[in-house]
């Protein structure tokens, strides 16, 4: 059931601009274990499976939280959801860095988990406050400064963790987090809620959904070290198809499912799911290739890099990415969503294959990196905001959240199969893989990222389908 309300009042850049800031600040946060997780290695004396948990948390809760919250924003008001939200975000990054040991982090990262639903929540905001030609290019602006502030974090965080310790990484970004939050508070105009419908959380949803990513990350994490205990493995595999018959059944008959299904059968949204996927699994690999082949030693095929280093050399690629987003939204506008995909497409297959057949030069490693940020904030932001302006008002939230779901899911499996691929072609006694191992990585990469062409042709040429 579906209310009319009274026309949220409009808002102006100051309110925009919150929504950027606190989408710089939980990019920031989201993005500083990844660059990091060999010294929290060492001081937490993890185990490489602990690690690997450790990194792939914060996904999976986001995936979690992240159709929750855009079904909430649209049922109670954006700004009531968010600023909750970001409440138990602030939480996990203050556990995160305060925690004296690896389960109290963990705890962390599962609170923190909770930003990723922050992005749906912002477009909910901006398309009840800005006309839609103005909210097209604001969420471009919003998608981007959230990219950019991924990759700022990713830069950042060695550094303040080498100079100043593991538990500033995660407290500055949380204090630039809660700022961020105030601001929205007080700048950004109450929302009405665009559904009324009153039905509960589904909880045998989420469990199932759990379960599923959960088990997902076990066997493309563990999947190589378990092939010769073929039966766990084959176990894990049947227990993945289990979780995942079972939830898309649950949610086919759920009267408020988790994630409405259904809006997957819209072309504008399945498209969107499709495409942003593949993209994701190859910018992944160059996000995980790229510093990987800058720390080889240099006596070998890389270039032995510091933190410090790898950091500067990431610099043209965090700019590339945070200039993406509001060109894909202006390109949107004057081309339409098709064009804009194509092009970040093609951009990013030039830059997989050319790191893969050119990476004995820094400038190479710089150059392609950049290339596939740029492409990869072009065709996310392109797909967001063609999903935001295809569905009603109301579902706004819905249709977006499944949209950064899928990202999630994308980017968590190529870092998966990318770490797979450097671990099966590292020599016996060596703890440094073979360069044919990086070539195959970003090769694959860019088949799949040429892949998603295919789904690209039979986009409209307009947002709308």
């Amino acid at each position: 059931m579906t209310t009319t309300h009274a026309p949220a009042p409009p808002i102006g850049k100051a309110a925009v601009g919150a929504l950027g800031a606190l989408a710089v600040s939980t990019g920031a946060l989201e993005s500083v274990v990844t660059p990091t997780l060999p010294l929290l290695q060492r001081e937490l004396d993890m185990s490489p499976a602990e690690g690997a948990l450790l990194s792939i948390v914060l996904l999976v809760t986001g995936a979690l939280i992240t159709p929750i919250a855009g079904k909430l924003g649209d049922r109670y008001g954006g700004k009531r959801v968010v600023v909750r939200l970001m409440a138990v975000v602030c939480a996990g990054g203050l556990v995160s860095a305060l925690a004296p040991n690896l389960p109290v982090l963990l705890l962390g990262q599962v609170l923190q988990g909770a930003m990723v639903g922050a992005l749906p929540l912002s477009f909910i905001l901006v398309r009840a406050h800005l006309p839609a030609g103005e909210s097209k290019v604001a969420i471009g602006v919003v998608s981007g400064l959230f990219v950019g502030g991924a990759m700022a974090g990713t830069l950042a965080a060695g550094p303040v963790a080498e100079g100043l310790s593991r538990h500033w990484m995660f407290a500055l970004p949380t204090f630039a987090v809660i700022g961020a939050t105030m601001l929205v508070h007080r700048l950004m105009p109450h929302d009405p809620p665009r559904r009324t419908d009153g039905a509960g959380i589904d909880w045998p949803g989420l469990v199932l959904l759990s379960g599923t990513l959960v088990t997902l990350m076990l066997v493309l994490g563990l999947g190589a070290d378990l092939v010769a205990q073929p039966l766990v493995l084959l176990g894990l595999v049947v227990l993945l198809a289990a979780f995942g018959t079972g939830w898309v059944a649950v949610e086919r008959r759920a009267a408020s499912p988790m994630v409405d299904l259904r809006m997957l059968t819209r072309p504008a949204v399945g498209k969107s799911c499709v495409l942003t996927f593949l993209i994701c699994v190859g910018t992944s690999a160059a996000t995980y290739l790229v510093p990987q082949l800058f720390a080889v030693p240099a006596d070998t095929y890389g270039f032995g890099a510091s933190a410090t280093e790898i950091g500067f050399f990431l610099l043209p690629g965090a700019l590339a990415a945070s200039l993406a987003g509001p060109i894909s939204g202006i390109g949107v506008r004057r081309l339409g969503s098709r064009a804009v995909v194509t092009a970040g497409v093609l951009l990013m297959a030039v830059g997989l294959l050319g790191l893969a057949a050119a990476h004995t030069e820094i400038w190479h490693l710089v150059v392609g990196k950049a290339l596939v940020a740029l492409a990869n904030g072009l065709c996310v932001t392109a797909m967001v905001t063609r999903t935001a302006t295809s569905v009603d008002l109301g579902d706004t939230g819905i249709a977006t959240g499944l949209v950064l779901v899928t990202r999630v899911i994308g980017f968590a499996v190529g870092v998966q199969v990318t770490g797979a691929i450097l671990t099966a072609g590292t020599p016996s006694g060596s703890k440094i893989p073979a360069e044919s191992a990086f070539v195959a990585g970003f090769v694959l990469a860019a088949a799949v990222t040429a892949l998603s062409l295919l789904v690209v042709r039979t986009m409209s040429k307009g947002v709308k389908e």
